[in-house]
């Protein structure tokens, strides 16, 4: 298998896959469930999600890691099988991979503030990362993705975290949302530049954005990351639309069709790595494959 960040230098453009969480409800996970338990309680629902997604054509399998982190499990009691259920959801992901596709970790945001903010302390936070990193590369992951992030402290603490125990290729992704003024920023108030600019200084090898809005919004938001670090490689998982709420429930409504139509102006926008957060699933990313293909 070629080196990830070689096939990106020669400018091809990658695939990534999409939502998870929506598929391990639809197999039954309730509200209140830990879904990263279920890499160790429930391992063939998870491999089947990984394995739909390979088959519809992504070029790499992203763990069901996001909440891996000891704060996010400590609120399910599980804080002390940090290790055992990072390194199980790598192991899984790995073996749907093979040695044909990437094995992407993924760490989410801790749920805490940082000092002066909060409680959690940079330090304390780096090492809870680094158990996290460490385990996903144990379990076979070679890229990880540090995503949904809202404040460049937090994220610059789990890329230092990764750096220093692991050889893991790594991602960070920001979380936009538009603002009044027609231009997109965190909940922390960071803007796509300063972002770039952050995940620059960091010495990421990609930098993007993920969840917060549907694919037109991440087209204006994957320009102004490119503008803010023109030489990054940069990833854009957008959602399946906004929300909008029908009976009860969220509804994702942008069709495989429509999303696939906006894989052309992301790659003009500047995105080398296109995948799908909330509400996309396997159709979406084949039909989103198909769109890389043609170019």
């Amino acid at each position: 298998m070629k080196p990830f960040l070689e096939r990106l230098a020669a400018g091809e453009i990658l695939v990534c896959d999409g939502a998870m969480g929506t598929f391990l409800q639809a197999r039954g996970l309730q509200p209140g469930d830990c879904p990263e338990l279920w890499c160790i309680d429930r391992p063939d629902d998870v491999r089947a999600i990984h394995a739909s997604y390979r088959e519809a054509g992504s070029d790499m399998v992203e763990c069901n890691s996001f909440g891996g982190s000891s704060y996010k499990l400590k609120h399910y009691g599980l804080e002390g099988a940090v290790e055992e259920i990072n390194r199980c959801a790598a192991e899984l992901a790995r073996d749907v991979a093979g040695d044909r596709h990437y094995v992407l970790g993924s760490m989410g945001p801790t749920g805490e503030f940082l000092e002066p903010y909060g409680e959690a302390t940079q330090e304390a936070m780096v090492a809870a990362f680094a158990v996290q990193a460490r385990a996903l590369e144990a379990g076979g992951a070679d890229l990880v993705i540090v995503e949904t992030m809202t404040a460049i402290e937090e994220a610059a603490a789990a890329v230092k975290a990764i750096k220093a125990h692991t050889a893991m290729v790594v991602m960070v992704s920001f979380t936009f949302d538009p603002q009044l003024d027609g231009g997109y920023a965190t909940m922390m108030g960071v803007r796509p530049a300063a972002a770039a600019a952050a995940a620059l200084e960091m010495g990421v090898d990609v930098v993007g954005a993920n969840c917060g809005t549907g694919p037109d919004d991440m087209i204006n938001v994957v320009a102004a990351l490119r503008a803010g670090a023109p030489a990054l490689p940069i990833i854009a998982m957008p959602n399946a639309g906004m929300p909008v709420l029908e009976a009860g429930k969220t509804v994702f409504k942008e069709s495989p069709e429509q999303m696939a139509a906006k894989v052309v102006p992301l790659v003009e926008a500047g995105a080398t790595i296109i995948g799908g957060c909330c509400g996309t699933g396997p159709a979406h990313i084949a039909a989103m494959k198909a769109a890389v293909a043609g170019l």
